[in-house]
């Protein structure tokens, strides 16, 4: 091919290009906007318990707002099979959605100049709201890049390396199942971005590629978060706002986190072990010097370097911070906040132990933050589209219509088409918690109508919300690509089959479960 030929073909590649995560993230904004001009508004009016007055607050669609007696009578006046005591505790901590409450409610005025300042307000409200995942991600990147200047995970991932030959699937298996562990249990998911810088170059220093690496981490999360079982942000709080007891049906769920994680992982080391043994077979492949660049760095892997005392203790004291972080997500309820403190206090320790001059540690600290600031605002701008749907009051009208097109369905394709409506519900409601109590009260009864246990709806919301996070670019899956430079186009390219292999599984479980019931 001449010079001209080889432009072309440069140019014809550059042209095709897929977008990055934040065009992705802005496409789906504009396309949720412009639904949102076509979609009714809507609300159902709420219950929500007031600690302050002990009484619970009914708010109407019109917003005019009333408060009664919390006592379990109220709520069986408004037909809302949950236990008063569950509000109390803070168990339902959300508004409660009122079944046959739905009224629709005129469409805000908007605009050219209002949808305008909609588009860029929601964008900047999404980083606003997300502060404190981006502080502790810019926090994290600071403390990578002072441990990356000691030398400290060099050194280290040379040691791991040595003693992972032969034995490189157990990598897959041991992270994959163990946060799956932390999803079905506490809820795993955002904290695990903290994870990617570190097992990034032991998977590249095994064989493997980024996506691997990736799809190791991600699918641990988004699979066992599916495939939930005490997950309090999930099952537990929708079993709550079903009015079940969240150990109804469990035997099914622990069922299916072995089936699906187990699916995952063997997926998983398939396109892994091809991808050692054939580099050319990664999906991505044209970026794997600019990956090994960028996570290797100036590594020699053919000369044994020394691993002395202060990098050693440099990542005892960073790998403290991870058993720091995991035991307060799991016994002390810690958000992201309490999270990043326990990471800037990393970076105090470090000070002593890294043995860095002071200039040095400050601009390694700075580099490394400056290096995860683009992680930090693809979380802020994802954050923006439920904004849009909030502002627009769209959501409660979405779930509506599906109720009311699924309630005279026979008990199976009831099921199977609600675990897809969870879905579709999924992808435009991300908080778990949230899509639970709006949901549970319209839904939950409607297995009463079809004469189904109420514990096949909270597996139909749990697997259909948590699926969809596999691929919804306003969830947790563009974070997490941005952080290893992964094109989302090659990420679908990779998990569709896994996708319509657990869509099957789904099925069948969800069918299985109405007969034998």
């Amino acid at each position: 091919m001449g010079k001209e030929g080889t432009i072309m073909a440069t140019a014809k590649k550059k042209k095709h290009s897929f977008p990055s995560a934040y065009t992705v993230i802005i496409i789906v904004l504009i396309l949720v906007q412009a639904l949102t001009f076509f979609i009714p508004s809507g609300k159902y009016s709420t219950l929500e318990y007031n600690s302050g007055l002990n009484k619970f607050v009914i708010t109407e669609a019109s917003g005019k707002t009333t408060k009664e007696s919390a006592t379990q009578k109220t709520l069986d006046k408004y037909k809302i099979k949950i236990k008063v005591s569950k509000f109390k505790d803070g168990t339902i901590y959300r508004p409660a959605a009122i079944p046959n409450t739905y009224h629709e409610i005129k469409k805000p005025k908007r605009g050219v100049f209002g949808t305008i300042n909609q588009f860029l307000t929601s964008q900047v409200q999404g980083i606003v709201d997300s502060v404190d995942i981006i502080v502790f991600i810019l926090i994290l990147g600071g403390v990578i890049g002072v441990v990356n200047a000691t030398g400290a995970m060099n050194s280290g991932m040379m040691r791991l390396s040595e003693k992972l030959k032969g034995k490189q699937k157990w990598l897959i298996i041991i992270v994959t199942s163990l946060i799956a562990l932390g999803g079905t249990t506490f809820g795993l998911a955002e904290e695990t971005i903290a994870f990617y810088p570190i097992l990034i170059p032991i998977f590249l220093l095994a064989g493997y590629d980024t996506l691997t690496a990736v799809a190791a981490v991600y699918l641990g999360t988004a699979i066992g978060s599916m495939s939930s079982t005490i997950n309090p942000f999930s099952t537990v709080i929708a079993s709550n706002a079903a009015g079940i007891n969240f150990t109804d049906g469990m035997p099914m769920r622990i069922l299916m986190w072995i089936a699906s994680v187990g699916i995952s992982i063997a997926y998983t080391i398939h396109y892994a072990e091809k991808v050692r043994k054939d580099p050319s077979k990664s999906l991505v492949a044209d970026q794997a010097s600019t990956d090994k660049e960028r996570f290797l760095g100036d590594m020699d892997l053919t000369t044994k370097s020394d691993f002395t005392m202060r990098q050693k203790l440099s990542l005892i004291v960073f790998a403290l911070g991870f058993v720091v972080m995991i035991y307060g997500v799991q016994q002390l309820g810690w958000y992201f906040t309490e999270i990043a403190v326990v990471f800037l206090a990393v970076t105090y320790v470090l000070i002593f132990t890294a043995g860095l001059k002071e200039s040095k540690f400050v601009d390694s600290f700075v580099s490394g933050a400056g290096d995860l600031l683009g992680v930090a605002l693809t979380v802020g701008l994802a954050r923006s589209v439920g904004i849009v749907m909030e502002k627009s009051f769209v959501s409660d009208t979405i779930m509506h219509y599906f109720s009311n097109q699924i309630s005279g369905m026979n008990n199976v394709l009831f099921i199977c088409v609600l675990f897809f409506v969870y879905i579709v519900l999924g992808f435009f409601i991300q908080s778990s918690s949230g899509l639970a109590v709006l949901s549970m009260p319209i839904m939950a009864p409607l297995a009463d109508v079809v004469g189904i246990d109420r514990s096949m709806i909270i597996n139909a919301y749990n697997w259909g919300q948590g699926l969809i996070g596999l691929i919804a670019p306003t969830g947790l899956i563009l974070v997490s690509l941005a952080m290893v430079k992964v094109g989302f186009d090659k990420w679908l390219k990779f998990v569709t089959k896994l996708l319509i292999m657990i869509v099957i599984l789904i099925l069948i479980f969800l069918t299985v479960g109405v007969l034998i019931k």
